[in-house]
């Protein structure tokens, strides 16, 4: 049974409401870095990234120990936004990061589909390096949970998932923190 390493990217140097596609800071490149001497010995494993910078950076150092590049993989993106007003986007997701699954629209749902279908079909070890929301999707699949943000994952945290079955179980939670999502 494949096992997922569900990696966040490392603290981003703007908030999701102040760029569209911020790359890491000084902590976050330090974040990565750390991360990258943790998960390094569970691999060389499959690689999949997002494709925005931060996560780019994030999984920058695990290729570098694997000397091999991850596959960016949009489906593991984040979160879809409706406007790309910055202002408009930060106050739309603290609104639907309080509601559950069955609250939001149509096409929320199919980006929360389209998370699930992509790890779902994942046949080897792998280690995905995503975001927020999106580690949240699997997380609350794996558990039963309809709620939109049902764990806090920190900055370069790592949750561990196994499929089995055509379903996802959860192994163990990153480690979570009181992390302002930006």
């Amino acid at each position: 049974m494949p096992r997922l390493h569900l990696i966040r990217h490392g603290k981003a140097a703007a908030g999701w409401g102040d760029d569209p596609d911020p790359g890491l800071n000084d902590l976050g490149r330090s974040q990565a870095r750390a991360m990258a001497a943790a998960v390094g010995p569970r691999g060389p494993l499959a690689l999949l990234v997002s494709p925005l910078k931060r996560t780019r950076e994030t999984a920058a150092p695990l290729e570098a120990l694997w000397g091999r590049p991850g596959l960016v993989e949009p489906a593991v993106a984040e979160i879809l936004s409706p406007s790309l007003d910055l202002a408009a986007r930060r106050a739309w997701l603290d609104g639907v990061m309080a509601r559950r699954w069955r609250d939001v629209g149509a096409d929320l749902i199919g980006w929360r589909q389209a998370v699930l279908g992509r790890l779902l079909g994942i046949e080897a070890d792998t280690a995905v390096v995503s975001h927020f929301v999106a580690i949240n999707v699997a997380v609350g699949a794996a558990l039963g949970d309809d709620r939109v943000v049902c764990f806090r994952p920190d900055n370069c945290s790592e949750t561990v998932l196994e499929i089995e079955g055509g379903r996802l179980s959860l192994v163990s939670l990153g480690r979570e923190a009181e992390t302002e999502v930006r």
